[in-house]
This record gives structure tokens, sequence and C-alpha cells, in this order.
């Protein structure tokens, strides 16, 4: 299929073709009719993607900040990375279409296939042929309501929610500066609500298309009309609110609204203007201040876009679906009007020179569609407390896999690519000699296009079970959401395939279990999981350096984790695990392999609230691995530091940066230290990903026995049972 993508860094546009994307449970899968542009928000976008390097930051002064961030954490060579990953990648345009339903996933039942749906959101209602669309994001149109009007329910649902935030009552007067696209809509729900609209815009003929559609007045914020105006409607009181629908770095809008609104009325700011509030003008009117955040409740909170958790309609009445749903039957009853609006209708292959001639300036818009050939006349007429250490079975079945010449590239696919596959794993494996990247699946289409793109694949797809069944791929890598893991891993064992899963294994005992169950079922063993700190160089000479040991050990291990970004999608610890149950396993593991043993047992105890973790773990000869997982610490401080005891001999880590041995002997101390600092924090994924392709080239050994994969997986898992009982889990059949 087709996709309207932007370059971020280089300002390239683009209708690129990429794979469908997959039909997966909570949505439905539509094909578009028209979908619409936003002359505001994807203008800017566009015309940011054009500046240089100096000019995106200084336009995204909290992206900038995050990265230094990252430096300070992972190192620059690893932050570069992945920031031109970022940069250097395409990225989806549009958020506001109309289209029909091809395919219905599992647990949909309020739409059928062949109806009219109108669909939102900037990762599911984008200018492509399909869009896979979560079930609060589409909402049914009503009948005789044309599908190019529909197109606009997201941005009448931004105007809406706008309007709702503003609290307009009857005979009311409202302002609202800046006559776009959203100016326009809030105008008409003014006046349909029984307000009396005065618009302010400095082009005349949007000041003249808002009185068609119902402004009382309009005219240029600069001039003396709108004041005029705003005083025969108020009788010199001032409007009773502000809606601030106006973009730019001008300040004249905030201070256009503290000279226009009456005392104690209301200013709500929908569009990205500057809000340099004027303290002596808002305090002496003791203005109220309010924000509307996009299309209503429910944006940006995973659980209600993406995994369909609606709020209760007593607690929450307007929804961002509900929001457009209405909108929808607003227009679709007349009360408003969006013809008007539109300023010109674009094939959909006609997408780029339609985007250049709005940056140029040449087309001169309120509202543009595209319409997608393939729908025109289907679109027109469609209106319808102990825990057991699972014991690994061993396969009785099935050969060892053989050995392969040199000359033959081990062929890889690889289930998703996100941000760390990209970043971490993909680099080195598309440098490497005798690796052959066959195919990328994703879920969403262009996620797979990029990769392929940037890593050479030879295909891009988002059918998994196309790529299962491939008997010339030797190796999948399952790099996808926590919660995928396991289910992705049974699968691709049982197809024969050996496997590399990024932590976690399992995020329960009974995925685990089925893990297993496919290992003895399918007699394949094959399998990797991405505990990459065991393989990082520093660390392996360190431990070298440390020697063999005769008594028991200490070791302390301090994760200073940070906190997580609001969204992110490790919280969504409904589906996807607690944090430590996501990548505990890291720490588990090197304590394990610095200690040479599996834990016996495993104590944690956490703070209120559950942010910090202290997790303690006993080996069979004695020795013991606390490990500190905190979220509340400085952000300056190193993420990891280790220091193992034994025998006299103390081996330090200082965040895979630096390493020191210190030993008593019988001659004095001696002392070794990293002779130079590395130029970047090597946590052990190049040797790690080395390790695992020679595995699968010679038919070798696994890097890591199951055994061990199984018993870290198992102690990561009962840390949680640890902190619901309060006492020591002890790990029966741990080896």
């Amino acid at each position: 299929m087709k996709q309207v993508v932007q370059n971020y860094k280089s300002g390239e546009l683009a209708v690129l073709d990429v794979p469908v994307p997959g039909c997966k449970p909570g949505g439905v899968l539509v094909r578009s009719a028209y979908s619409l542009i936003s002359t505001g928000t994807e203008l800017m976008k566009v015309s940011e993607a054009g500046m240089s390097m100096l000019g995106k930051a200084r336009s995204r002064p909290d992206q900038v900040a995050k990265v230094m961030q990252s430096v300070a954490t992972n190192g620059v060579p690893a932050t570069y990375r992945k920031v031109m990953g970022k940069l250097d990648s395409y990225t989806p345009l549009g958020y506001s279409l109309c289209g029909v339903v091809e395919q219905v996933g599992t647990g949909i039942d309020d739409v059928k296939v062949g109806d009219l749906v109108a669909c939102a959101g900037n990762e599911h209602a984008l200018h492509a042929e399909l869009n896979w669309v979560p079930k609060n994001l589409y909402a049914p149109v009503p009948d005789g309501l044309a599908p190019r009007h529909a197109a606009f329910g997201t941005v009448g649902s931004i105007a809406m929610q706008g309007v709702r935030q503003g609290e307009p009552q009857l005979g009311e007067v409202a302002l609202v500066i800046g006559l776009g696209l959203i100016g326009q809509l809030v105008v008409q729900l003014l006046a349909a609500a029984g307000v009396r609209v005065v618009g302010a815009d400095p082009d005349p003929v949007r000041c003249e298309l808002a009185e068609r559609l119902g402004a009382a007045a309009c005219g240029d914020p600069a001039s003396a009309a709108v004041e005029a105006a705003v005083a025969e409607l108020t009788d010199g009181h001032g409007v009773d609110q502000v809606y601030l629908a106006a973009g730019g770095g001008s300040n004249q809008p905030v201070e256009l609204a503290a000279r226009l609104c009456r005392d104690r009325g209301r200013v709500v700011d929908i569009g990205k203007c500057r809000l340099d509030l004027p303290w002596n003008a808002y305090y002496e009117k003791e203005l109220d201040v309010r924000f509307s955040r996009s299309y209503g409740p429910g944006r940006y909170d995973p659980e209600y876009e993406l995994e369909g958790r609606d709020y209760p309609i007593g607690y929450v009445r307007w929804t961002e679906r509900r929001n457009l749903a209405c909108f929808l039957d607003l227009v679709a009853r007349g009360s408003v009007d969006v013809e008007p609006l539109v300023s010109h209708i674009a094939d959909f292959d006609d997408a780029v020179e339609t985007y250049q001639r709005l940056k140029d300036g040449e087309l001169k818009a309120v509202a543009v569609l595209f319409r997608y050939p393939e729908q025109k006349e289907e679109a027109g007429e469609a209106q319808a407390p102990a825990v057991a250490v699972p014991a690994v079975k061993r396969p009785t079945g099935g050969a060892p896999t053989p050995a392969r010449s040199a000359k033959t590239p081990v062929r890889l696919a690889f289930v998703g690519a996100g941000n760390y596959a990209t970043s971490m794993l993909l680099p080195h494996l598309a440098q490497r000699d005798g690796v052959e990247l066959s195919t990328v699946v994703t879920t969403t289409a262009l996620s797979a296009a990029n990769a392929q793109r940037k890593f050479g694949f030879a295909e891009a797809t988002t059918d998994l079970d196309a790529v299962l069944g491939d008997t010339s791929i030797d190796a999948v890598f399952v790099v996808t959401r926590h919660s995928s893991h396991a289910e992705l891993t049974r699968k691709a064992l049982l197809a024969g395939k050996t496997v590399f899963v990024e932590k976690p294994l399992a995020l329960t005992e009974d995925e685990l279990a089925g893990v297993l169950a496919a290992v003895e079922e399918s007699g394949n063993d094959r399998l990797q999981v991405g505990f990459n700190r065991r393989f990082a160089p520093l660390l392996q000479e360190a431990r070298k350096r440390f020697g063999a040991r005769t008594g028991p050990a200490s070791l302390r291990y301090l994760v200073n984790a940070g906190r997580l970004g609001h969204g992110s999608w490790y919280l969504q610890q409904g589906t996807e695990g607690s944090r430590f149950a996501g990548e505990g396993g890291h720490f588990v593991d090197t304590a394990s392999w610095l200690l040479e043993a599996d834990p016996v047992s495993v104590y944690a105890v956490a703070t209120s609230g559950n942010e910090d973790l202290q997790v303690v773990l006993r080996y069979p000869d004695g020795s013991t691995a606390t490990i500190s997982y905190v979220t509340t610490g400085a952000a300056g401080f190193p993420k990891e530091t280790l220091d193992l005891i034994a025998d006299g001999k103390v081996l330090r880590l200082d965040d895979f940066v630096r390493a020191s041995v210190f030993v008593d002997g019988g001659v004095g101390r001696k002392r070794w230290v990293s002779s130079r600092l590395p130029k970047a924090r090597d946590k052990g994924q190049s040797a790690e990903l080395a390790a695992f392709i020679k595995a699968v080239r010679t038919g070798e050994p696994m890097p890591v026995p199951l055994e061990s994969l199984v018993a870290t997986t198992s102690a990561t898992l009962a840390v949680q049972a640890g902190l619901v009982g309060g006492a020591p889990v002890t790990l029966a059949r741990a080896r």
C-alpha cells in the first residue's frame, strides 16, 4: 500500500510503498476514502523538518533536554546513534480521516466490514491507503453524511473540546482569535450553542468566511474593528470567553485576550501560540486561563486509546470518542457546515506536490482533503510463597543444528523494529560479514519500511506467519513489547527457528512454562535471551583479573534506573508487567554469571509505593547478591555500579566506563584499573550478537545455557511473589 511520509532529518516528503498493517485485536482495519490535511499542525511539522539541525533544536527545546539527559546516562556515541536513527527515519503525517472497514479484529462488535467510520489519531488515522484503528479512536458515520465531510471528525473534536473547556452559556459573547481550520469550527460550534461570536484574523478572506458561518463580526486584530464589535455586543463589559486558535511566535493573541475579556472571564488555549501572559492585565481581571488538550479526555492515555478501556459516562461525559461521534452528528444534522471550509481536494498520488504548494504559499487553503482513487465509488455509497523453577526437559526428538559453510550467510528475520532494535542491535548486524538481513516484521507498516531502508532488509512485511514458514530463514529476533515475547518465542521455536528474544523471556510462570513446552514439543532448544551485560568487554576483563575464588562472595549492584517519562509503555503494568519484571533479568543474570551459579532463593522488599526495590539473591555456596533497583535517585549519578567482594579481593565496575580490581596478596596489595576510558559504554551487545551468530553458523551450543536463562527468568518473576508474601521465596529446582 502507499503512505505519505517525511524524513525529519532531510525534510524529504514521499509517497512510500509500505506493508499493509496487521489487523490486531481491539481494532479495525480501515481503507481510507478521504483524509484531511491539518493546515496548521501538519504544515508546522513540515516546516520544522526543513530547518537546519540548529533550527530544529531551537524549535524543540524539550527534546534537546532529553538528549542531554541521554548523553549523561548512555554516553555520546550511543545517544548520537539513537538521535540520528530517529531523525533519519520516515515519520507519518495525518490524523483525521474517513474510510471503510475492511477487516474487524477480535473483540470488536460495534462495526462490521463495509461500514463507514471516521478515524482519529496521529498514529492511526494517517495519510495512508490502510490504517489499523483501535476501538476508542473511530466512530461510525451517521447515515447520509458524505465521507469527505466525515473526514473532518478529528479536527472537529479538537474544536469541540476547546469549546467545552470554555463552558459557554446561552447568550454569552465569545472572541475567537485565529480563523484557520480550528477557529472556523469553533465559531460554528459556539454559534450552534447560542453564543454570539466575534472573530479576529489578519486575513480578510477568513474573516468573511467566519461571518458567513455564523460570526456576528470579524476583523483584523490590529484594527479597531474587533474592539468596536466587542464593545457593542457586550455593552463595554468585554467578552465572556476568548478562544486562542492562532499559532506562531507573536504574543499579540494573549495580549488581545486580556484587553477584550471581561472581569473574571475565561481564556482557552487551543492552538500553539506564544503564551507570555501580561501579569498585571491577567491579575487585575482575575482571568481564568485554561488549556484544551487535543480531542478530549482519553488523549495520551494508552489504556484508553490502545487497550479500549472506556471511562464511565457518569464520571467522564465527553471522551475523545464521544466528542468524535457528537461532532459527526452535528455535521449530519446541519448544525455545522464543513463544505465551505474545503478549499481543495487533491488526489492521494499528488500528496507531495500538494504539501509543497501549501508550504510555498501557492495554495492558500483552510482545509485540504486527499481523495483515495480506489475508494471513490465505494465510499460514496457506503453509508451503512514457593516458586518452582521449571525443569528444562531437553528435546527428545529433532537433530542438532548442522554446521554451515563459512561462505553461506546466516539469514535473519526481525520481529519488531523499535528504538532498541534499531539503535542497539541492527547497527551491529548490518555491518557484520556473513549475515543477511532477510525480513523485518512489524505491526505498523512504516516502522518496517524504515528498518528496510536503513539496514538493508530484503523484505518488509506485517505477516509473521509467512516469515515463520520461510525455511530459508535461520534465526528470528523477537524485539517487540514485553507482553508478546513469550508467545512469539514459542511460535518461532515450534517453527524450528533459532531464536534471539530480548529480555524478558516471560512475564508470568505460565508464559515461561509455555516456552519450555514448545522446546520439548519441537525438539528445538536453540534459544538466547538478550542478557548482554555478561558479554561486556570491560566486565569480562575485570572478572578475569579478579580470578577464581574459594569462599562465598558478596555482590552489590546499584541500578539508578530513574523515572520514566509520562506515557512510556513501560508504565503499562497491566499488560507489560512491572518495570523490574521487564528489565530486572539483566542484573540477575550478571550477578549469577559473576558468581558462577544460579540463585536458590529470592527476598524482596520495597519502599512505599514500590518505587525502589531491594532484591537479595542467595546462592548454593552461601554467596549473596543484593540488587538495589531505584527510581528516585539523581539523574546525574551513574546508572549502574557494581561491587564483588570475596577472598580479600574487590571488583568494582562503574557504569561500564571504568573497572578496577583490588587484591590483598602475600607480597602486598595489587591493584588493576582499566587503563583508559573506553570511547563509549559497551554493555556487550556487539559481543553477544557475535556469539549468537557463531552458534547459529556452527551449530555449537548457545552462548548461555537454557537452564541459566530459565533460572534467571524464574528469579526475576519471584521478586513480585516475594513483595506480596513478605518472605524469602525458594527457587525449588534451581541447579
